[in-house]
This record gives structure tokens, C-alpha cells and sequence, in this order.
């Protein structure tokens, strides 16, 4: 139970960075923090202690078997996380580019 409390408060930590900070970088930074709680909270669903490997065979009745799907759905998730973020980084690099700064209070309008 104490794993659930530790990710709803990394949750609420990079929560936190995307709503207050005025920084590009620590918003990126705080939504990949919300990422890795929401990944990690999808592994302890499908954890269970002393679980064994989600292989199958035919002369065998699987009994405390790990959930393998949370497991394939994190997987899919970090590569579109890291797609994201790499397309956010790309993005706050040309508005540093454009405007000189990465605070969104200084840019006082954006335009193509």
C-alpha cells in the first residue's frame, strides 16, 4: 500500500512543476516525472509477491502468476513518452531560438 502513496506522490510532484513553474525545461521536466509515476503505478498493479514468469505449458497449472499486460502497456508507453518528450524539447528549443528565453512569461506573443 505504501508503493501507492509514493506514486501519488511523485504524481503530485511533477504535477506540481507543470502547473507553477514558468520554465519550458522544468515543465518538460515535471511532465515526464508524471510519467514515470504513472508507468511505475502500472507495474505494481501487475505485481505480486513471490509471482512467477506468465509462461504457459501444458502439464502445468499456473498458480500466483504475474499479470503480463501492465508490463507490455508501460513498454508502449516509455517509447511514446520518449517520443513526446523529444518532440517538446525540439519545440522549446525553437521558441529559445525565436524569443531568447525559456520563461512563458517573457514571450509576450507567439507568432508563425
Amino acid at each position: 500500500m505504501i508503493e501507492f502513496v509514493l506514486c501519488l506522490i511523485l504524481f503530485c510532484i511533477g504535477l506540481y512543476c507543470v502547473v507553477r513553474k514558468r520554465n519550458i525545461i522544468k515543465i518538460i521536466i515535471g511532465l515526464g516525472i508524471i510519467e514515470y509515476a504513472v508507468n511505475l503505478f502500472f507495474i505494481l498493479i501487475g505485481y505480486r509477491a513471490q509471482g512467477r514468469a506468465p509462461i504457459l505449458a501444458k502439464d502445468q497449472t499456473v498458480i500466483n502468476m504475474v499479470d503480463p499486460l501492465p508490463q507490455a502497456l508501460v513498454l508502449t508507453a516509455i517509447v511514446i513518452g520518449l517520443a513526446v518528450t523529444a518532440l517538446l524539447v525540439a519545440i522549446a528549443i525553437r521558441i529559445h531560438d525565436k524569443y531568447g528565453t525559456f520563461d512563458i512569461t517573457k514571450i509576450r506573443r507567439l507568432r508563425g
